[in-house]
């Protein structure tokens, strides 16, 4: 049955009340009708370590194993990491960026002037900005001091040289099942067009330039965690979505990975069993 959600507008009034509430909850969070949930984003980087120290010891995620795989777990997302060589960092790409909201920014950004990381407070808004990873890597950061745990997941955020954003959403509801609606726009106010999974979205906006696909980049690509990705798989096929790889098994892991890319140029991982066991 094709699910329905509340208007727009409920949507946006409804969104900080569902964060303040919910945002500690892990990436356990329910699926959408299509047994579609927001999963990881993945990064190929230069130094694995470094990483490792960025993303737990300045942004306050944990360190888990799936098989081989290296990820920094938060509330509602995962960080994927994997050593290698990019062509150039998000910026300029379809992905520009995701975001994090912070219980305690202010206590944040001593630790990261502390440690020499760069940070970029909001033009408009002294509440929101941007620190940086290595590689180049932006993450948007805003605090909430009714957050029930230090951080949470928030959105991730495509920026797109189209103003047909209905178009995308379109999209987006029909493969992912993401619910099309709008969020409040922390850095300049107003709102911003968005698909949520639950309470965390993919946000877009249009671009006055050019943007790159995604693969290949720091930010390679975005994931979602779907249930039983073969049959999932199958459903897509049949409806005119071309994978750009068919189901197949991590080695060494319990997950299973597809891949296929948006109309716009995002390559996105669809996964099973994303979670280390016992998460």
């Amino acid at each position: 049955m094709k699910h329905k959600g509340p208007s727009v507008f409920t949507i946006v009034l409804a969104c900080s009340v569902l964060f303040s509430t919910m945002a500690f909850a892990q990436l356990g969070e329910p699926a959408n009708d299509l047994g579609v949930r927001l999963g990881h984003v993945h990064l190929t980087v230069k130094d694995v370590d470094a990483h490792k120290r960025f993303w737990t010891e300045m942004l306050g995620g944990t360190l888990v194993k799936n098989g081989p795989l290296t990820m920094i777990q938060f509330p509602g997302l995962y960080v994927l990491l994997q050593q290698g060589q990019s062509t150039a960092p998000p910026a300029g790409s379809i992905v520009d960026h995701f975001g994090f909201v912070l219980k305690d920014i202010n206590a944040a950004r001593a630790r990261w002037k502390a440690a020499n990381v760069n940070y970029t407070i909001g033009a408009t808004n002294p509440n929101q900005g941007y620190v940086e990873a290595p590689d180049g890597i932006r993450v948007e950061v805003f605090g909430d001091p009714s957050l029930p745990g230090p951080i949470g997941m928030d959105h991730i955020h495509m920026l797109l040289p189209t103003t047909d954003i209905p178009a995308i959403q379109a999209w987006y509801d029909k493969v992912l099942g993401g619910l099309p609606g709008k969020r409040k726009t922390v850095a300049r106010g107003g709102v911003t067009d968005c698909v949520y999974f639950h309470r965390f979205n993919v946000s877009f906006s249009p671009s006055d330039t050019k943007r790159e696909p995604t693969k290949g980049r720091s930010l390679d690509h975005i994931g979602f965690e779907v249930k039983n990705l073969d049959e999932f798989a199958k459903k897509l096929e049949a409806s005119g979505i071309k994978l750009d790889s068919p189901p197949r098994q991590i080695p060494n892991s319990r997950m299973k990975v597809a891949f296929l890319t948006d109309p716009w140029g995002t390559y996105i991982e669809l996964s099973e069993n994303l979670a280390p066991a016992g998460s």
